[in-house]
């Protein structure tokens, strides 16, 4: 197989490095951004702050920060990876990991709830021999060539627990993996999918290998994967009490460095159950499991990829998010979908491969103590997700560009307006921009809340305005959007400099200045809305948690007649609902589309 290696070095010095905005082109986009959170008294106060640390503090930071930017390929690409997912301290389940929805197979039993499983591995298999043998298309978007690194820490890289900071194990390019660990009646597997041959093993060797794991975990172990969705460092004193047994440490290693984990659940959980349709009964499976009553103990939350099958059909992944953002998995997730959809392919079966590994935790009274309080605090963040996801199917992007209009700024204005029907106040929302046209480039935050977005949801609920007025709002609020992603896009967008001003700021022990701790700053960072496109051609679609106690999740695939979402809010917040969130944006997408239809104006 080639080195992944070689891949990157055809690639990413091809790309330029993540600017460094000049700050008072930062500041001047930041104060335009902080207008619908403000009243004038408090803005003008905002704006001396700015002028303040621009002629100030802010001056010596920027200095130090593209000091920085001059001796590293990203100057904020370890930061990132430290500040917002190994340092982070709250549960990886819910508030981190996504789940990835993918089209429901229909099945009937046991047997072929496994023998898809089979299939997607295969696919799945497919895919890293492509990645191997750089059969991967180079991406761009317009011009712009889009660095591929994260592809290749999809498969094959797992989080492990530590005090303060956790540690990414990244796959070895000199011993490249070659076994899946499957997990059953939280059981677990070391199951190779290599033969002698070099390559995967044929998808009827991998169903054999699925059933025998089956066969040999009827009955329900201790939960031990129960522990990866504790608080981080809860579940870092557990990982170490385990890894005192050099038993325990082996079977790390083989979850460590499996190139995914498959998981075959059981029955739904209550949670599940209750759901009010399919796609969010999927979407509750693909993202907690379902709690201690369900399947979450037949999880590795740390672990990057985590197929999971359902006994009804439910199919898709659960994913650690610290190495890689979600259009790398949905395209991972398109090719399964189509290998899947094709005849079989004819496949070289290994004359020998290695048969299953029972893989089992010594577990000590202690640790058992400690599976029961995970139990517990996992139940609770089930019992508080509520999510609801959905196919809006009264038109899609085509329907958008027929107007000429840009289907995401389009989606995304609707989700200012639904926000603001049901609050009647601006929402501050995060929309991910990809800055992958930079080497080991991540994400920036697009500001999707605008004076012009806020402007366009109160012309829309005036009943007294036009609908040539209505579509002239929604019109310039799209374009507004446009803009700021343009920005965020290019790496100009204002939260990654801002954050690497104050972490230079730590890092050289200067005190963070007052410009940080601002009511502006404050309230338009809490951001109520995280949104992301994740776009497939299938009927899928991605989901996770709100960023805030009293905010939203939306996460959405708009295709061509209709877009999907995955919605969440919590139940312990009396003012959000998912439910009434997503009754909201489907009458804005329709107030949207009869406006536009109505209104005679000019196309921008």
């Amino acid at each position: 197989m080639a080195p992944n290696a070689r891949f990157f070095s055809q690639n990413s010095p091809q790309l330029p490095r993540l600017p460094v905005p000049p700050l008072k082109t930062t500041l001047e986009r930041y104060l335009r951004s902080v207008k619908p959170f403000v009243d004038e008294k408090e803005f003008k106060v905002t704006q001396a702050l700015a002028e303040k640390f621009s002629g100030g503090v802010g001056e010596k930071l920027q200095k130090l920060l593209e000091d920085r930017a001059k001796k590293t390929e990203n100057w904020l690409a370890d930061w990132w990876l430290n500040s917002a997912y190994l340092e982070f301290r709250a549960p990886v389940v819910v508030f981190s990991n996504p789940g990835l929805v993918f089209p429901r197979r229909q099945i009937s039993s046991r047997d072929e709830q496994v023998a898809h499983a089979s299939q997607v591995i295969s696919a799945a298999l497919d895919f890293k021999v492509r990645l191997d043998t750089n059969q991967i298309a180079q991406e761009k978007m317009g011009p712009h060539l889009l660095d591929m690194s994260q592809y290749f820490k999809v498969l094959g890289t797992c989080r492990i627990p530590a005090l303060k900071r956790d540690k990414l194990r990244l796959p070895d390019q000199n011993a490249p993996s070659t076994h899946i660990v499957v997990m059953h009646n939280n059981h677990f597997f070391k199951v190779n999918v290599y033969g002698d041959h070099g390559g995967p093993i044929s998808q009827g060797q991998i169903l054999a290998q699925l059933k025998d794991c089956v066969s040999n975990s009827k009955e329900t172990a201790p939960p031990v994967g129960i522990l990866t969705s504790e608080h981080r460092d809860n579940w870092a004193k557990a990982h170490e009490i385990l890894s005192q047994s050099a038993k325990n440490k082996a079977v790390f290693d083989a979850i460590e460095t499996c190139l995914f984990l498959v998981c075959i659940d059981g029955p739904p959980s209550p949670a599940e159950r209750a759901a009010p349709n399919k796609f969010t009964s999927a979407a509750l499976k693909m993202t907690h499991g379902g709690g201690s009553l369900g399947n979450s103990g037949n999880r590795w939350f740390d672990k990057t990829i985590q197929f999971v099958f359902g006994p009804d059909g439910e199919v898709g992944l659960t994913y650690e998010h610290s190495p890689a953002e979600g259009q790398p998995i949905a395209v991972m997730m398109d090719h399964i979908v189509n290998y899947c959809a094709q005849q079989p392919r004819p496949q070289q079966p290994a004359i020998k491969f290695a048969k299953p590994l029972k893989l089992q935790f010594e577990v000590k009274s202690e640790v058992s103590g400690l599976i029961e309080q995970a139990k517990t605090n996992l139940d609770k963040l089930v019992d508080d997700l509520e999510m609801y996801s959905f196919a809006y199917t009264g038109y899609g992007k085509e329907y958008i560009k027929s107007q000429k209009l840009s289907p995401d700024s389009y989606v995304q204005m609707a989700i200012q307006y639904a926000f603001y029907r049901l609050h009647n106040v601006p929402g501050a929302h995060y929309e991910s921009a990809a800055t992958r046209r930079f080497i080991h480039g991540r994400t920036e935050t697009i500001r999707s809340c605008s004076s012009e977005s806020i402007k366009f949801a109160q012309t829309m609920l005036d009943g007294g305005a036009s609908a040539n007025e209505k579509a002239s709002t929604l019109r310039s609020a799209i374009k507004a959007h446009k803009d700021y992603a343009t920005l965020a896009l290019a790496g100009e967008g204002v939260d990654r400099h801002f954050l690497g001003l104050r972490l230079i700021a730590t890092e050289n022990q200067i005190e963070l200045p007052e410009f940080f701790k601002d009511a502006a700053f404050t309230r338009s960072s809490y951001m109520r809305l995280s949104t992301s496109q994740v776009a497939g051609r299938s009927e899928s679609f991605m989901c996770y948690g709100p960023l805030v106690p009293d905010g939203y999740a939306c996460c959405y695939n708009p295709r061509a007649n209709d877009i999907i979402f995955g919605t969440s809010a919590h139940n312990s917040c009396s003012e959000t609902s998912a439910r009434n969130f997503a009754s909201a944006l489907e009458e804005s997408f329709t107030d949207m589309q009869r406006i536009l239809n109505l209104s005679p104006l000019a196309k921008l």
